[in-house]
């Protein structure tokens, strides 16, 4: 997207195209605006279009622009933080709602992919989170703990049955969730936005929202092209915001991270590395993500930005890493290589904001677009359509807060990456 490869990598290569939209010329009345087209404001255009609501969707740039269509591909459930530490965060009421619904948010996906017939390479094999150590190997019991006093199909594998799994010996164990998995992600976000069309939806990308104004009981969400005049506006442009709600942005840090994609993997090598297509992540502090997609290729990333001197760092290290983890991809050679920004919240959970009356708002998903995202879509829409009200949302209302020292904090996370990649790999 924009002529730079670096963007969406992989994804742009493979992904069906996009459904045909265009820029916004004119003015449009709607029952409700939406602003962003990832996940969440494709998902609440979509459901909100079911149920016969007239909306327009404007993007900036292109369906999937953003996070969605740069990251892993990962289905997770939950949030980074431990389960039993957000209802202390969010208090017992909220908390247990955050988690139901997050923890169910990977059934939401399959769902839609099945329902609207999605091509994104959906893989429902589950993911697993690897131990590093006998201190990572703690931290995934007690996760695995958590999560199965709450029902979720999670268990704890032994290091060979992870081993076995993932290819590598490198691995203390590993955490299998079952309700999670993998997928293209910027294949899901265009199928989704192709249903949201094809339900009624109206989406126009090349559409920034430059400024919005109150002209009665409605809001005008005005582009350089044309306005939108509607009764409720959904803000859902996350960490890629500009313009009226830049201040979405402002709330979080940037954490870079980035991917790089092998060429497709001979058949006998696929028999052992990651023979069931499970998607994988490990538990150090700078971690590290692999998958398969489904031509075979190996999708391997970590925390950092592919630019200046990042670049040759991660790429380096990237090389040496998947020597130690796969001894039998020395010398493999890398097809893609992107990156993208991942906003990171001062307690890493996600926020609900009312901007204004009728303007509303999730963001601050931490790296965990997929899941959240299209769950969070989903919920709004039903808080628009009178489904629930603010007391009954997962997330309370709060004010934006600009982060402290974030600019300083985000050159440290990137810098910091380069430093930890150019001192090696232990695995």
């Amino acid at each position: 997207m924009l002529n730079d490869p670096r963007s969406h990598g992989l994804w742009e290569k493979t992904a069906p195209a996009a459904p045909r939209t265009s820029p916004l010329a004119g003015d449009l009345t709607a029952d409700v605006a939406i602003v962003g087209g990832g996940y969440t404001g494709v998902s609440a255009a979509l459901h909100l279009a079911e149920k016969g609501v007239k909306v327009v969707l404007l993007e900036a740039t292109e369906i999937g622009f953003g996070g969605a269509g740069r990251n892993v591909g990962l289905i997770n459930g939950g949030m980074w933080v431990m389960p039993s530490e957000i209802p202390g965060v969010l208090g017992s009421v909220y908390g247990e709602r955050l988690l139901d619904l997050l923890g169910n948010a990977p059934l939401l996906v399959r769902e839609l992919v099945e329902k609207h017939g999605i091509d994104c390479e959906i893989e429902k094999n589950g993911t697993l989170h690897c131990a590093v150590g006998k201190s990572g190997l703690d931290e995934i019991k007690e996760r695995c703990r958590q999560w199965a006093e709450r029902g979720a199909d999670v268990r704890i594998l032994s290091a060979d049955e992870t081993a076995k799994r993932t290819g590598t010996t490198a691995y203390a164990g590993s955490l299998l969730d079952m309700r999670a998995g993998t997928l293209q992600p910027l294949a899901y976000v265009r199928g989704l936005a192709k249903a949201a069309i094809a339900a009624g939806a109206t989406i126009h990308t090349g559409s920034a929202a430059v400024s919005t104004e109150r002209a009665g009981d409605r809001w005008i969400v005005r582009t350089t092209g044309g306005s939108v005049s509607a009764d409720w506006i959904i803000v859902a442009s996350e960490f890629y915001s500009t313009g009226p709600w830049e201040a979405v942005r402002n709330e979080q840090v940037l954490l870079p991270y980035f991917n790089f994609a092998t060429v497709p993997l001979p058949k006998e090598l696929l028999k052992t590395i990651l023979p069931g297509r499970e998607g994988c992540w490990d538990t150090r502090e700078v971690l590290s993500s692999f998958r398969m997609d489904r031509a075979g290729r190996l999708v391997f990333g970590s925390v950092g930005a592919l630019r200046n001197t990042g670049l040759s760092v991660h790429k380096a290290w990237a090389k040496r890493a998947l020597r130690k983890l796969f001894p039998a991809l020395a010398g493999i050679e890398f097809e893609a290589e992107w990156y993208g920004r991942i906003g990171m919240t001062s307690d890493a959970l996600p926020r609900f904001h009312v901007f204004a009356p009728k303007v509303v708002g999730f963001s601050g998903y931490n790296g965990r677009g997929i899941a959240p995202g299209t769950v969070f879509g989903k919920t709004i829409a039903r808080h628009v359509l009178g489904e629930l009200s603010e007391a009954d949302l997962p997330l309370p209302v709060t004010t934006v807060e600009k982060a402290s020292l974030r600019t300083l904090k985000g050159a440290y996370y990137e810098a910091g990456a380069q430093i930890a990649h150019f001192a090696g790999a232990r695995f």
